[in-house]
């Protein structure tokens, strides 16, 4: 039977009065499922895509379990792989358990311990943290843990891309082995399946959509470009509409192209001070007061890097922008994800090379379509291609058609090396050790070369 009012999960009131005020109106197909199963007391294997209230679906009946505030030890450890997430995570323990006394902290890198100690030491319920700051304040003797008895696993697919599963397993050392394990994923590849083995028992598996699906409320459009000034040239041409595109985030590959994006639209489009930039080497406060800023509509457009995709919750962005093909492939699934939330519709724009092609094939064998093509509008200039940036493009090319066939031999290498290419057309070793390239005649097209004297008088020997 489908529960459509959080009034059926038996919560108690001080979280009802709480839902009511956070405008939640009834429960996600997610919350659905996972709510009952978690309070039951089940471990539960949960695949959603972002933006499907995932995070109440287990926040929820975690602070039904814990009730009130007791002792001095946690007794509930979440684990994420961005602070930007573990930041998110507490906000949504704040807003719902706003009526309860239940105390919480969020642990995270990039500023001191100091503040994070003294409320640890205050005494503490639910436990929010990346893995490395848990395991660093735990080595200090900062986090007793006897009393833990409710783990989560979030975003755990992330999780397996940044290298956590080292420290996940020192967790799972020191931690109780009897307790409850949640452990929620985006998406469900091999090697986050691999995890749910070592770390749930007996688990309840939740599929709320088809693994690596994309959101249904989001649109998406690729554009095929042959450059980097293309890009921003076609970039420069869609936020010109500044009656669709409203909210925008860009997604970019690497800091550097980050900041040259930023610095751009900044100077020739972007009205000052409505243009934000986020990535790893932005400090912690940077990075939390344009997240708030996007957040209240104060910014348009967010340029980011994808260790910032997954801690981005807003619900009104317009449009994400890939401007650059991520190489992780479950990252456009998270990436898309930013947009079409809360039963609003999004589109996403995808810019792609000839060198990104092929990331683009395997995101769309993951999410089992083919987004459709859009031809570049008219009044975007399409520039010609340094011969640089072609080179690589070509190089990159070539890399990716040796890792689908190892015995390819390197197309790009014998545009390079037309003395190569001949010779290998051409029969016998003599005609490769000639060393003279083809001449082209007028219709594009290789002549013959004239017989060696070599040749010629063997043959007449034999004659």
């Amino acid at each position: 039977m489908e529960i459509t009012a959080f009034e059926e999960f038996k919560l108690n009131r001080q979280l009802l009065s709480a839902v009511a005020e956070a405008g939640y109106e009834q429960p996600t197909p997610i919350q659905q499922k996972a709510i009952p199963l978690v309070m039951a007391g089940h471990d539960v294997l949960g695949i959603a895509q972002t933006g499907t209230g995932k995070t109440a679906a287990y926040v929820l009946p975690l602070l039904m379990k814990i009730k009130y505030a007791q002792g001095n030890t946690a007794r509930a450890l979440i684990l994420a792989p961005t602070r930007e997430l573990v930041m998110q995570i507490d906000a949504a323990i704040t807003e719902l358990g706003k009526y309860t006394d239940i105390r919480h902290v969020a642990l995270y890198g990039g500023l001191g311990p100091k503040t994070q100690i003294e409320t640890l030491q205050k005494g503490i319920d639910i436990i929010v943290a990346t893995p490395g700051r848990f395991n660093d304040l735990y080595l200090k003797g900062e986090i007793p843990v006897k009393q833990l008895n409710t783990m989560v696993l979030d975003e755990a697919d992330k999780m397996m891309d940044m290298g956590f599963m080292p420290q996940i397993r020192r967790i799972l050392e020191v931690i109780p082995v009897k307790r409850q394990n949640l452990l929620f994923s985006a998406t469900f590849p091999e090697k986050v399946e691999r995890l749910s083995h070592e770390f749930l028992e007996f688990p309840t598996r939740i599929e709320v959509t088809p693994q690596a699906s994309t959101a249904d409320m989001v649109n998406q459009i690729v554009y095929e470009v042959p450059n980097l000034k293309t890009k921003i040239n076609l970039l420069v041409h869609l936020l010109s509409d500044t009656e669709r595109f409203l909210r925008v985030i860009i997604f970019v590959r690497s800091k550097e192209t980050a900041e040259n994006v930023f610095k751009y639209l900044e100077r020739k489009i972007i009205e000052e001070g409505k243009i934000r930039i986020i990535h790893a080497n932005k400090g912690q406060n940077t990075r939390i007061n344009s997240m708030e800023a996007f957040r209240e509509g104060a910014v348009r457009v967010l340029v980011a890097t994808d260790v910032a995709a997954r801690g981005i919750d807003v619900e009104e962005v317009s449009h994400v922008i890939n401007f650059d093909v991520p190489i992780i492939y479950e990252d456009y699934v998270h990436r898309i994800g930013r947009t079409g939330r809360a039963n609003r519709t999004g589109e996403a724009i995808t810019f792609v090379t000839i060198a990104e092609e092929y990331h683009l094939k395997k995101i769309e064998k993951i999410i089992r379509m083919t987004v459709p093509r859009q031809p570049i509008p008219d009044e975007v200039i399409q520039t010609e291609t340094p011969f640089d940036e072609s080179q690589a493009m070509l190089r990159e090319v070539d890399s990716q058609k040796k890792k689908e066939d190892p015995t390819f031999k390197g197309a790009f290498h014998e545009k390079k090396n037309p003395l190569a290419a001949a010779a290998k057309a051409r029969a016998g070793s003599s005609a490769a050790r000639t060393g003279s390239p083809a001449k082209r005649g007028t219709s594009g097209s290789p002549r013959k070369s004239a017989p060696s004297k070599a040749k010629t008088s063997n043959a007449r020997r034999k004659r």
